[in-house]
């Protein structure tokens, strides 16, 4: 790179940065303004403007407030008090949003909860939310019925969209009809301060039980607020939002995009690849999120007029796959990829301002002093950061893979954990003593890799990496490898344990399109990777089981492993002289039995 054009790079990244900086500085953990504080500020300088854009038509930012007034007035009806807990059970719609921003004026919590739950899962999370309350809409009754099933629910169910609320059920609509539309008073929260809890919301659960993460009224407004000035939002902006409103990305990150600066969000019931570019077009959206595969989803269907006639101008999100970036990005024509890290609960945040390919962020090394980032060198083996002999971690070298951690503040916006309901979770994502003695940081699980100009880049999950022949695989560097061989659609990788071998085989389950070329697929593979990182099994499946964000879920896969008695997918076995062959109940005894040798 060229002296003018280092320079000029570094100039853009320190101007955005200051300005995205003066965007959230006002965010303080002991100031007396909160969310509703600062939505309601929002309503009156834009009360005349759409902010909602449905299918039966636009809804005005006092339209919004007034509704968020009449939940306020129901919840103090129903005996709510300041950090009572209600669970929100709702698909995406407009008036979830006026939901919690209602219940958050008298300072109710709300507990966002995953509406493609059922049964024990949905039970786990009603459970640990602490609602004695719970609004849902009436086709979500059967589900909520079968986490009651697993509880013996208590909670008080009220219902959205039910001409006739069940017996013992309240029909909410019908009883907020009838609450007056002016604000309540403010008394009611005064003694709130913004590092008080405003959410709660739940971890993905890709492995495991999802676990509930208090977010403060500080977090709420900095997801709020701080995507809007990264992609400089105003009132003409419009978001089109498929993700699901009860996950951060969408629901504060997304959504505040569209309300902080007088825009308007396109809401949608869900996400359809088929139709996503005519509504992107018949809405005149000029941003959407994207998260995990959603992209691909997109890169995988047919050409659409639509799709080169559209007025987006940036996209915002998550888990854009090297492999697919820059294919994605021309033939989408999007100007600006802004690609970001973060997770709901945790401390660490990383923007891509520059539109790099494949980067999750930058931070300019004359900048490091101003972030709390740093990337711990890792052990595989203990998966736990190193520790040197004189009992501190090392950073990372430049390209050196480590794990990202963030240094705690409490009296930094930025870099606060509020932790998890439970103790005991919330200690396990805590290192202490890490670079000198009192320091905490919190562990993000996630392993990165970062260059000498600053970019980070996503690796893979903790534990997601595995050993097979003495050497360290990266899930997702081999499902990006397999990701750029055409008709693959979506590429789940993770490691198997097989008898009598250390460490773990390498196994893919693919999601592939019609007439898909099986050899072709090992031969780019065997080109694109080494030996010790080509999954030694592949399982073909109809459709991948993903959260509601499109992240893979892996431990049921792990669970069934490559057994052709449990797997009822066809499964294929990579054989050093036939090529891949396919595992039948013989095959895989023998390779148990050690008459097969991988």
């Amino acid at each position: 790179m060229g002296l003018f054009s280092y320079l000029g790079r570094e100039f853009f990244y320190l101007k955005e940065l200051l300005r995205v900086t003066r965007e959230v500085g006002w965010i303080k953990p002991d100031s007396e303004t909160l969310t509703p504080d600062h939505l309601e500020d929002i309503v009156d300088r834009h009360s005349g403007l759409p902010v909602f854009i449905t299918e039966t038509g636009d809804i005005s930012y006092a339209e919004y407030d007034a509704y968020a007034n009449r939940v306020a007035h129901w919840a103090l009806g129903q005996g709510l008090k300041p950090g009572d807990t209600v669970a929100l059970f709702l698909t995406n719609r407009w008036e979830y949003i006026a939901l919690w921003y209602g219940l958050s004026k008298v300072g109710v919590v709300s507990a966002l909860v995953n509406y493609q739950l059922r049964g024990a899962s949905l039970a786990h999370c009603l459970s640990i939310s602490g609602a004695s309350t719970v609004i849902l809409e009436d086709e979500l009754k059967d589900a909520f019925d079968s986490a009651c099933d697993e509880i013996g629910c208590e909670m008080a169910p009220w219902y959205l969209d039910r001409t006739a609320a069940p017996e013992g059920a309240g029909d909410f609509d019908e009883a907020i009809a009838g609450q007056p539309a002016d604000r309540p008073s403010r008394e009611h929260r005064a003694h709130l301060r913004a590092r008080d809890a405003c959410l709660k919301m739940y971890t993905s659960g890709t492995t495991g039980m999802p676990k509930a993460a208090p977010l403060a009224h500080t977090r709420v407004m900095y997801y709020l607020n701080i995507f809007s000035a990264g992609c400089n939002a105003g009132p003409g902006d419009r978001m089109f939002m498929v993700l699901p409103l009860y996950h951060s990305t969408g629901g504060l990150c997304g959504v505040g995009c569209a309300i902080s600066r007088g825009g308007a969000l396109i809401v949608r019931k869900k996400f359809s690849a088929s139709l996503f570019w005519d509504e992107v077009q018949r809405y005149r959206a000029t941003l959407f999120m994207y998260v995990g595969e959603l992209c691909r989803f997109l890169l995988s269907t047919p050409p659409n007029p639509a799709e080169d006639d559209h007025d987006i101008r940036c996209i915002i999100g998550n888990g854009l796959r090297p492999d697919i970036w820059v294919e994605f990005q021309k033939r989408f024509a999007i100007p600006r990829i802004m690609e970001f890290y973060g997770a709901t609960e945790g401390n660490v945040g990383l923007v891509n301002l520059d539109s790099r390919p494949g980067a999750i962020g930058r931070i300019p090394p004359w900048l490091e002093w101003r972030f709390n980032v740093a990337l711990a060198a890792f052990d595989y083996e203990t998966e736990q950061p190193v520790r040197g002999p004189d009992g501190f971690c090392r950073k990372a070298e430049p390209g050196e893979v480590g794990e990202a951690i963030g240094r705690i503040d409490p009296n930094d916006t930025r870099f606060r954990f509020e932790g998890y309901q439970n103790k005991e979770e919330t200690a396990k994502k805590i290192l202490r003593d890490v670079f000198e003695t009192g320091d905490a940081w919190f562990r993000t699980g996630d392993l990165m890799k970062r260059d000498k100009a600053g970019y980070f880049y996503f690796v893979d999950r903790v534990g997601d990496t595995f050993r097979w022949r003495s050497e360290n695989v990266s899930t997702n560097e081999v499902a990006e490898a397999i990701g750029r061989f055409p008709g693959v659609q979506q590429a789940n990788v993770y490691g198997v344990e097989v008898q009598g071998y250390p460490g773990r085989a390498g196994m893919a389950a693919l999601v592939v399109a019609p007439d898909f070329d099986l050899a072709g697929l090992r031969a780019h593979i065997h080109e694109a990777l080494p030996a010790y990182a080509r999954p030694v099994f592949i399982r073909l499946q109809q459709e991948t089981d993903t959260t509601g964000t499109f992240k893979f879920r892996k431990v049921d896969l792990v669970k069934q492993g490559y057994d052709p008695k449990t797997v009822k997918d066809p499964l294929w076995f990579d054989d050093d002289e036939k090529g891949y062959i396919a595992l039948k109940p013989a095959l895989f005894t023998a390779i148990n039995d050690g008459t097969k040798r991988l």
